[in-house]
């Protein structure tokens, strides 16, 4: 009689069921998406974010020494420590390695640069360009095309092994200089291969393979600096923890977290004599756009399935209105309120379930089209997601069925007979 009196009542209101059944697809469509696109937006979030430059800086670790007494400064004037060249692979062998998306060592100085008729000192920065590296079994190529991405070359960009150079745009107009001419660097005539961009100071400057750098200060494998870029979780009070203060299974826990922090202590384990900290700009800017981000994702999600618990409750109050005879011929019949409520509640259950898994399928859909769409990658859809989508779909079924279904357990059978509320 049960299951009788529940395939009734969606034969007999299929209108009413199916205006239910499409909010609850609804609201369950658009949390689905939500929820997919938060669980996978992180990393893709963050590689959009890295088109901002690095968050990562290495530098010589007596170069973070504070050599200060009394207001002055004891520190020897010269060229200051320099990272060692060889150690840079090693980079790729820290705990989160695949975290890393590109690294450019970068060695500045001054060279004397003729062309154009004029002669002039100008600053010259040593880096790579797309420079083959190996750790280990694995080959990878970086430089500062993929760790400075906002940096335009009109021309080409310098091989390695060369000894071409880029010149920057202010200073290439103020020789008179275009992409393909020739120019003497420190008395070596050297090829201009194109004209760098920035928006920066690298627009007044020289930028060469990190060899020519190298040569000119007469310093083989010399670096001065590392930029790296790479993926991390925006810190909370636990990632700003000090980790000296940690021990035991909490600094595991905080050492195998991506935070800034964390990886900048693996890369000062990984280089030799080195101190690597965060660019705090870049990387606070990242963790603000990100929180903001999945605040707004949380705030849809809600807005749609408050939207959709709304619908469910207009919908359930006017077929149990219209369903109040019934009802009350039930409770004549001595059935009591938990037989009454029962009823309503599995029919909002089989709509909860039915919607439920109609709408994952449109949201999973959604997800993957705003992957394609916004990030140029899928979204991946965890297979556990979908109970949870049915839970979250019952819970709003139920939510907004709940005051209906109470009017209707505390009908009076007389006055529900006689067609009276």
């Amino acid at each position: 009689m049960f299951v009788r009196l529940v395939y009734e009542s969606f034969r007999r209101q299929k209108r009413r069921k199916v205006l239910a059944g499409a909010a609850i697809t609804l609201g369950v469509t658009v949390a689905t998406a939500m929820i997919a696109v938060a669980t996978d937006i992180g990393d893709k979030i963050n590689r959009e974010l890295r088109t901002i430059g690095a968050n990562l800086v290495v530098t010589p670790q007596e170069d973070s020494l504070d050599l200060e007494i009394g207001g002055v400064n004891l520190k020897p004037p010269t060229d200051g420590a320099f990272l060692d060249e060889k150690s840079l692979p090693n980079i790729k062998g820290i705990f989160w390695h695949n975290n890393i998306t590109a690294f450019a060592p970068v060695l500045p100085t001054i060279a004397d640069i003729e062309g154009g008729g004029k002669r002039i000192e100008a600053p010259l920065i040593g880096t790579y360009f797309d420079k083959q590296l190996s750790y280990g079994n694995e080959t990878f190529s970086t430089g500062a095309p993929a760790t400075f991405p906002w940096w335009k070359v009109s021309g080409s960009w310098p091989k390695d092994n060369s000894t071409d150079v880029l010149l920057g745009e202010r200073l290439a107009q103020n020789l008179g200089l275009k992409a393909g001419d020739e120019i003497k660097l420190s008395g070596a005539t050297r090829h201009v291969s194109g004209v760098l961009s920035t928006g920066g100071a690298e627009d007044n400057e020289i930028v060469a393979p990190l060899q020519v750098a190298q040569a000119i200060i007469a310093k083989p494998d010399a670096v001065k600096r590392v930029y790296v870029s790479a993926l991390t979780k925006p810190e909370d009070a636990f990632g700003r923890r000090d980790p000296k203060s940690l021990s035991g299974a909490i600094y595991e826990r905080w050492y195998c977290t991506p935070y800034p922090q964390a990886i900048a202590l693996q890369l000062t384990e990984a280089i030799p004599h080195s101190h690597a900290e965060q660019i705090r700009q870049v990387a606070q800017n990242e963790g603000a756009v990100l929180t903001r981000i999945e605040g707004l994702i949380f705030l849809i999600t809600l807005a749609a399935l408050f939207a959709s618990a709304l619908a469910v409750s207009a919908a359930m109050a006017t077929a149990i209105f219209e369903r109040r005879g019934e009802v009350g011929l039930m409770k004549a019949l001595g059935a009591g309120k938990f037989a009454v409520a029962s009823v309503f509640f599995a029919e909002a259950a089989l709509l909860a379930v039915s919607g439920g898994v109609v709408g994952f399928a449109f949201g999973s859909a959604l997800a993957h089209q705003i992957g394609r769409s916004i990030f140029s990658s899928e979204i991946s859809i965890p297979p556990v997601l979908l109970p949870v989508i049915l839970a979250i779909a019952v819970v709003v079924t139920f939510a907004g069925s709940a005051a209906a279904i109470r009017r209707a357990v505390r009908l009076d059978p007389v006055f529900a007979l006689r067609g009276e509320l």
